[in-house]
C-alpha cells in the first residue's frame, strides 16, 4: 500500500515553474516536501485540504527586514532619512532588551504568516530571541546579528558566533549570515575582516549599501569611489552577498555587480523609499540584464508600516513602469517571478522555496479569488498581482505545517503578544536619555 500522505491539497490552480497555471491540482506533502503535483485524485492523507476556488502559490519571501521594529511602527514619520535615524529611531533603539525583540518578533511573524510570507531575512539585534520565535512560530529565516564598527572588535565576533550557532537550526528553517550594517557604519577594516571570515566559514554576508543616491554621490564626492566598489575592494562581493535597497546603485556600479566572484542579490522595498522621498528606486531592469537576482522586501515596519509583501509586489511593478516610462516593464508575471524564484535565489534558497515542485520544501499559500474586488478574472496572473490583497490569503503552510488555516493562525497568541508588549512601550520609546546607537551621515 502507497504510505499515507502527510498533506493532501486538492483542487486548486497552482502557479507552476515558468510561471503558468494548472487548475483542479492536487498537491500531495510528504515529510515537509512536495511529494507530486498533478491531476489524479488525492490518496490517503492525514490531513487535507479543500482548495476549490483558491490558487496555490509559493510563499512569499520577505528579502529584507528588522522584524522586531513593528514596536516602533508609526513612531517616527514624515521625517527626511537622517532625522528618521538619529533623532528617533536610534536613540529608542539604545533601549532594547532582549524580551522588545522577542515580543516584536513574534509579532511580526503573526503579521507575515496572515501575509503569506513563509519565509523572511531579517537583520537586527539580539537574533537569539529571534531565532526562538522562528522556531516556535513554524517560519522559515535567514537570520543575521547585526554590527556596526562602533562596538569594536566585539560586534563582529559576535555576529559569527551567532551565525555558527544558529546555522541549520529549527530543523532546517534557519539559515544564517555575517551582518555588517552599512558602509557607511562598518569601516573598511571591517568589512574585509568580514569577507575573510565568511569565506573561512562559508557563510553569506547580508547588509545595506547604496540604499539612496544621496549615500553613493556623497562617497564619490568624499572618497572618490561608490559604495558598490567599497564592497568590491574590501573582498564582501567575492562573497555570496545579499544588498538591501541598493536605490542609489550608479551605471558605473553595474559592470562591478556583473563581474563580481559571489553570488550578489538585492532585496528592492519600494514603499520605504517613497516614503522618505527618495528620488530614486532600485533599478531593477538593469540588475535583472546582468543577472543580479532581485527580491522583495518591506524593510522594517517603522519606515515602512507594514510588512505586506504582497503590497511590495504589486508597488514594484508600478514603481518600475514609472521610472522606466515602460508600462510593459514588469509584467504581472514578472512580478510573480521576483515574489517567488527570485526572492528564494536572493537569499540562496532558490533549490528548497520559490516554486511549487516535487522535490521542493512544502513552502506555499492558498489565495482566495472568489472576492468581489478580483472577481471576473481574464488575467490570473494580473488579478494576483493587481487585485488580491494579503487579506485574500487564507491558508499558509511552511515545511508542510500548516501555521494559517482559514485565517485562523495557529502558532502565535496575538492578543498576548500585543498586551505584553504596549506596557513596555513607555520604557522603550523614551528618548529623554538622548543616547544613540550610531550616528547616521551618509
Amino acid at each position: 500500500m502507497t504510505p499515507i500522505a502527510d498533506l493532501v491539497i486538492s483542487g486548486c490552480t497552482i502557479l507552476e515553474p515558468g510561471l503558468t497555471f494548472r487548475e483542479d491540482a492536487t498537491v500531495v506533502v510528504r515529510d515537509g516536501r512536495i511529494e507530486s503535483v498533478g491531476d489524479d485524485p488525492p490518496g490517503q492523507a492525514a490531513r487535507r485540504i479543500d482548495a476549490r476556488g483558491q490558487v496555490a502559490l509559493p510563499g512569499l519571501v520577505n528579502c529584507h527586514t528588522h522584524a522586531p521594529m513593528v514596536a516602533l511602527r508609526g513612531l517616527a514619520e514624515d521625517l527626511p532619512t537622517e532625522e528618521w535615524f538619529n533623532d528617533v529611531v536610534w536613540p529608542v533603539e539604545s533601549n532594547l532588551t532582549a524580551r522588545d525583540v522577542e515580543l516584536g518578533a513574534r509579532l511580526a511573524c503573526a503579521e507575515m504568516i496572515r501575509a503569506g510570507v513563509t519565509c523572511f531575512a531579517d537583520h537586527y539585534f539580539a537574533m537569539d530571541a529571534v531565532a526562538a520565535v522562528v522556531e516556535e512560530t513554524g517560519m522559515r529565516a535567514h537570520l543575521g546579528q547585526a554590527y556596526f564598527s562602533s562596538q569594536g572588535r566585539r560586534g563582529r565576533e559576535e555576529s559569527v558566533e551567532f551565525a555558527l550557532r544558529h546555522r541549520g537550526g529549527a530543523g532546517g528553517r534557519i539559515t544564517t549570515t555575517l551582518a555588517p550594517h552599512a558602509p557607511y557604519t562598518v569601516t573598511e577594516a571591517d568589512l574585509a575582516a568580514t569577507a575573510a571570515l565568511a569565506q573561512e566559514h562559508g557563510l553569506p554576508v547580508h547588509l545595506h549599501a547604496s540604499e539612496n543616491r544621496d549615500q553613493a554621490e556623497t562617497s564619490l564626492a568624499r572618497h572618490g569611489v561608490t559604495p558598490i566598489d567599497v564592497l568590491e575592494r574590501t573582498g564582501i562581493l567575492d562573497t555570496d552577498v545579499l544588498i538591501a535597497h541598493g536605490t542609489g546603485i550608479l551605471d558605473r556600479d553595474l559592470p562591478v555587480l556583473a563581474r563580481a566572484r559571489g553570488r550578489v542579490s538585492v532585496a528592492t522595498a519600494p514603499r520605504g523609499y517613497l516614503k522618505f522621498a527618495w528620488p530614486t528606486t532600485t533599478p531593477v531592469r538593469a540588475l535583472r540584464d546582468i543577472g543580479v537576482p532581485v527580491g522583495l522586501a518591506t524593510d522594517g515596519a517603522a519606515s515602512n508600516n507594514s510588512l505586506d509583501v504582497w503590497e511590495a509586489m504589486a508597488l514594484t511593478a508600478l514603481v518600475q513602469k514609472s521610472t522606466t516610462g515602460d508600462p510593459r516593464w514588469l509584467t504581472s508575471r514578472q512580478a510573480l517571478d521576483h515574489a517567488g524564484p527570485q526572492s528564494a535565489r536572493a537569499l540562496g534558497l532558490g533549490d528548497r522555496i520559490g516554486t511549487l515542485a516535487p522535490g521542493m520544501r512544502a513552502d506555499l499559500v492558498l489565495v482566495d479569488l472568489t472576492g468581489p474586488h478580483t472577481q471576473p478574472v481574464h488575467d490570473l496572473a494580473a488579478t494576483l498581482v493587481h487585485s488580491a490583497r494579503a487579506s485574500d490569503v487564507r491558508t499558509t503552510i511552511v515545511d508542510g505545517r500548516v501555521l494559517m488555516h482559514e485565517r485562523r493562525l495557529l502558532t502565535v497568541d496575538v492578543e498576548s503578544v500585543v498586551t505584553e508588549l504596549t506596557a513596555r512601550l513607555p520604557a522603550l520609546t523614551d528618548r529623554a536619555h538622548g543616547r544613540r546607537i550610531q550616528d547616521y551621515g551618509t
